[in-house]
């Protein structure tokens, strides 16, 4: 009776230490090369000095709950949101898009006193929302998937709070956007516009641990 006693015991301590969530907010900018788009804008819409770069500036905003199941493996759900838009041509055109990012994700975790580090990956659909105007305006979507790699670091700031610093390269895939049976079409390069990109981010939050 006193070893399945102490069996239970043992799984019981093993739980409550091993057994913690993190959950996390943040906020952060991306770095995006998204040629598709870019191209589409810079050859129709924008004038000689208001040219999209081969990498453009992105604010995402995120959310993430982790499951620990030892010190140094958790899984998790990240959910990213990246927004972005562009004016031309003196304000008669306008483009402005969301992109959802919900990822499936996996870490190995560097613990310490007062700190921990991760390292890990993930993968996700990935949802389009887009509005243009030209006139009058039109809504599309497009769907698709991505993949995600994260370093990130907390350092606690009080029991169970910590202050989050991290950094991620993402490549999301969406395919072409549509309205219906109504795509956009770069007439000039007969390219459909899509947003899939390559892209780099940093980002700053908060996480709670349980």
């Amino acid at each position: 009776m006193r070893k399945y006693t102490l069996v239970i015991l043992t799984l019981v301590t093993s739980s409550s230490l091993f057994a913690q969530w993190d959950v996390s907010a943040s906020m952060g900018l991306d770095f995006k090369s998204m040629p598709t788009f870019r191209d589409y804008i810079n050859i129709n819409f924008s004038s000689a000095g208001n040219q999209i770069s081969s990498f453009k500036s992105a604010v995402a905003f995120g959310a993430e709950a982790d499951y620990k199941l030892s010190k140094n493996f958790a899984l998790g759900v990240e959910y990213n949101l990246q927004i972005d838009s562009y004016n031309g041509n003196g304000s008669t055109y306008e483009i402005s898009y969301s992109l959802h990012r919900p990822s499936l994700m996996a870490y190995y975790i560097i613990p310490g006193v007062g700190y921990q580090f991760k390292l890990g990956g993930g993968v996700g659909y990935r949802s389009v929302s887009l509005n243009e105007r030209i006139i009058t305006e039109t809504k599309y979507s497009a769907s698709g998937f991505g993949l995600v790699f994260k370093a990130e670091g907390n350092t606690m700031l009080a029991n169970h709070f910590y202050a989050l610093i991290g950094g991620n390269l993402r490549y999301d895939s969406t395919g072409d956007v549509t309205n219906g049976s109504q795509k956009i079409v770069n007439n000039s390069t007969g390219d459909k516009l899509n947003l899939n990109s390559i892209s780099f981010g940093i980002y700053l939050g908060i996480t709670f641990t349980f």
